[in-house]
């Protein structure tokens, strides 16, 4: 009951695989054909395939290639120029003709119960699968593990880019600033925080300058393209009201002089 659920779900699956455009749907699908094999396995009474299937593959291994899709990004758009005159009609008819050989080959082939899973699993399936890689199985396995390293420093060897320049120090990066603000004007240290000695400090309140106009590179662009930025002036119209409920004597009301004018001098006070 349960493959003839899944088999459905998977066979749509990697059918998607091969139509979608965007190469994270693709992953997404290809997750959903590993999960269902792995749920295979478990009916099959493997569950050492199933947790491997769930945790290397689907937990590990596509999680990976979709982290780096992500961070390198990769283009949708599909190329319409062939470099191989007719591959395109080749590849369709292969596919076909090797879709035929498989429909033909699975059709005569007449599959009865599975038998012999008592046998395997006798003392645990855990066990059994490790008391074979290492006994009859052992160079095949650490072959293969001789192999996943080799691969693994084949990679990192074709990744690898020679410094053609030398690594910039401490003082050419001061160097290069200075030289940067004498020929374009551009900021020598870091840019200010946002909110600094303005009445709210967020990220999306400029800061303000000793002069009290607001600083614009104080904000990120994406705010500011965004339309969100606060204006700190405009957050500041109730000072005078904030002065007076804190009891600052700058806000208080000025005394009046001996002709009813304001007491701005000494003389006037006294």
């Amino acid at each position: 009951m349960t493959f003839w659920i899944l088999a459905p779900i998977m066979v749509a699956a990697a059918l998607g695989i091969l139509f979608v455009r965007k190469a994270v749907h693709a992953a997404l699908l290809l997750a959903v054909v590993m999960i269902s094999l792995a749920f295979l396995y478990a009916v099959l009474d493997a569950p050492f395939l199933f947790a491997v299937q769930i945790i290397v593959y689907t937990g590990a291994i596509l999680m990976l290639f979709l982290f780096v899709m992500m961070l390198i990004g990769v283009d949708a758009s599909d190329s319409v120029v062939e470099t191989i005159r007719g591959q395109r009609v080749m590849a369709v008819l292969l596919g076909l003709v090797f879709g035929a050989v498989l429909v033909v080959g699975i059709g005569q082939v007449a599959l009865g119960t599975a038998v012999g899973l008592d046998d395997a699993n006798t003392g645990g399936n855990v066990p059994a699968i490790a008391n074979i890689l290492f006994s009859k199985y052992v160079f095949a396995f650490e072959a293969t593990s001789a192999l996943l390293i080799t691969a693994a420093l084949g990679a990192m060897v074709l990744a690898h880019r020679e410094r053609l320049t030398p690594k910039a120090t401490q003082a050419d990066l001061a160097a290069q600033r200075l030289r940067d603000y004498a020929d374009h004007g551009k900021h020598l240290g870091p840019l200010p925080s946002p909110g600094v000695y303005a009445r709210h400090n967020a990220v999306d309140t400029p800061a303000l300058l000793p002069d009290g106009t607001a600083a614009e590179s104080s904000v990120s662009r994406v705010l500011a393209a965004r339309g969100t930025v606060r204006s700190a002036p405009a957050l500041a119209d109730d000072i005078d009201e904030v002065r007076r409920q804190i009891g600052d004597p700058a806000s208080m009301p000025e005394t009046s002089g001996k002709d009813g004018a304001p007491a701005n001098t000494t003389e006037d006070v006294q």
